[in-house]
């Protein structure tokens, strides 16, 4: 049975340390479906079952699921709660935990979970390791916070439990090498294992097709062909309206991507987040004088900085916005209201699809916004004995099978999905899915965000099924999402400034008292307006955490 050691008191202190807001929050993905996946899992579990011999890697550890007969070792592993489970179940006990109890049952490993609220999963985290309470496999998207309890000795090096030949094949197949080394710290010591994300597509910038080919209008690629197709469709839209809205050029995508003269550094685009790239990105201020342009020629909306939610779908669904940026599929996402399904109900011959980026201004080149290959990092707190961690490493293994994630996110074929003549699973029932799995296959697939998918190509394929009659929208969406050179994550959650949780307030304040200004200024007034915002920032002491990161991206 599993032991614990008991964790010093002064070590149990250090994990009161308080966690600093971040540049931004990794963002959760969640679909479903999947095509086949290795079978190695399985394929070893039937040989541990047929009683084969035991073959101990280097360090004589055996993490690969089916290559050890464990001896009824108990490990603990946290699992989110979002108080959505299904009448005649509960986030503990229901169909699928117990799936995955049985499963590991067959080499001798009893799981138990250990709920945690998803919305208060820092605080009670930090409350359990402060009080050497935590559970064996413990969970976040805030990859800062368990490196901190890695440098302060209470995390496990899990180095030895994965490198060695012969261990955590399933885990190392499925994540692959980039996704592992973003749980690497010091070289090669390995402080938590991190969830391979199935897409790293964002947004999207979407169009009005139908006015587009009226006006006989090419896709546009430049800045400035961006700025002329706007105002086309503005000023001489087809349906002859006169209250359009041209554009929404939010900063964080699409358009980051346009003006950015630090896109094509890979350090200097993690060192530059949101809280500081206005100060550093000299791309911006030329962005900015974009978006005061669009402004001052009334290609957007007047009071954009106060426009609500439900205002801005209405002129989507009604016909009134010719641009728009949004996150990916969002012109076919039904969940949020503004759909290309909806706007057709009011103009069937209506239609949203989304462009390519453009040409960076500086060099020409396609850049495009993406989420981290990372998703939540699994760690395991020092409380665990050895053959605990062998234990939890062999779970995650099995995550990464055939088995093990594909099912957990996925289902069983004949019940929730039908391979389709290319192998990839179909949805037989979206309702009944959502009823019976999808409330928890997310939380419980720890090593993987966004379901279980060997490539990108399958997770397109299988998730555009959920659109139907949209497939296409849906390809075409996820693909311009990737197109061209890739820009980091820009609310990065690998690392957090020791000065950042002092200055954010002061430079969010400074953002907020002077972005409005430089954008609505006259354009004569742009620059005296954005030289005043800079000395704000630099008077909130933005440099102070630019110097941090960039201390911390450069020595990386």
């Amino acid at each position: 049975m599993k032991k614990k050691k008991v964790l010093s008191g002064l070590l149990a202190l250090a994990m009161t340390a308080s966690l600093f807001a971040g540049c931004g929050n990794a963002t959760e993905t969640k679909t479903e479906g999947s095509p086949a996946a290795d079978t190695s899992g399985s394929e070893a579990a039937a040989a541990s079952e047929a009683g084969g011999e035991e073959q101990a890697s280097s360090s004589g550890y055996q993490t690969t699921y089916g290559s050890k007969q464990f001896n009824d070792v108990t490990i603990q592993v946290e699992l989110f709660d979002r108080e959505n489970a299904p009448e005649g179940s509960t986030i503990s006990d229901n169909k699928w935990t117990k799936y995955i109890q049985e499963e590991m049952k067959k080499v001798g490993i009893n799981v138990e979970f250990v709920i945690v609220p998803r919305a208060d999963e820092i605080d009670k985290m930090t409350s359990m390791m402060a009080g050497g309470i935590a559970p064996d496999i413990v969970l976040t998207y805030t990859y800062s916070k368990a490196k901190e309890y890695y440098d302060q000795g209470g995390v496990w090096d899990l180095s030895e439990f994965v490198d060695g030949e012969g261990q955590a094949e399933n885990l190392k197949k499925y994540l692959g090498e980039s996704v592992i080394d973003m749980g690497r710290t010091n070289g090669d010591e390995l402080y938590g294992i991190v969830a391979r994300r199935a897409t790293t597509s964002r947004s999207n910038f979407y169009v009005r097709k139908d006015w587009m080919d009226a006006l006989g209008l090419e896709v546009p690629t430049t800045v400035d062909e961006l700025y002329n197709f706007v105002e086309q469709m503005v000023k001489n839209n087809p349906e002859g309206k006169t209250d359009v809205i041209g554009t929404t050029p939010w900063d964080d995508g699409y358009f980051l991507a346009a003006f950015s003269k630090l896109a094509s550094d890979p350090v200097q685009s993690l060192v530059s987040c949101k809280l500081t790239r206005d100060y550093v990105d000299e791309g911006m201020k030329e962005f900015y004088r974009f978006r005061n342009k669009l402004y001052n020629n009334g290609l957007v909306h007047p009071e954009y900085y106060a426009l609500p939610t439900d205002d801005y779908i209405s002129y989507i669904v009604n016909g009134n916005m010719a641009t728009f940026e949004d996150h990916v599929n969002a012109n076919i996402d039904g969940r949020n209201g503004y759909a290309l399904q909806t706007l057709r109900k009011n103009n069937p011959e209506a239609d949203l699809v989304a462009i390519p980026p453009l040409k960076n201004i500086w060099d020409d080149k396609q850049y495009t916004t993406t989420y981290s290959e990372g998703g939540l990092i699994a760690f395991i707190p020092k409380t665990a004995d050895e053959e605990t961690v062998e234990a939890c490493v062999t779970y995650l293994d099995w995550m990464c099978t055939k088995e093990g994630g594909f099912v957990v996110s996925h289902g069983f074929e004949g019940e929730h999905f039908e391979y389709d003549e290319e192998g990839v699973p179909v949805i037989i029932d979206a309702d009944y899915n959502t009823s019976d799995k999808n409330w928890i296959s997310a939380d419980l697939f720890i090593t993987g965000n966004g379901g279980y998918f060997e490539t990108i190509e399958d997770y397109n394929k299988a998730t555009a099924y959920q659109y139907p009659g949209y497939e296409d929208h849906f390809i075409q969406d996820q693909e311009y999402a990737l197109v061209g050179d890739h820009i980091g994550d820009i609310d990065d959650s690998l690392y957090t400034s020791p000065s950042q949780a002092e200055l954010a307030a002061d430079i969010n304040l400074a953002k907020e008292e002077w972005l409005v200004k430089v954008i609505t200024c006259p354009e004569a007034d742009f620059d005296t307006n954005w030289d005043s915002y800079m000395a704000a920032l630099k008077e909130a002491g933005v440099e102070t955490v630019h110097e941090e990161r960039t201390a911390y991206f450069e020595s990386r």
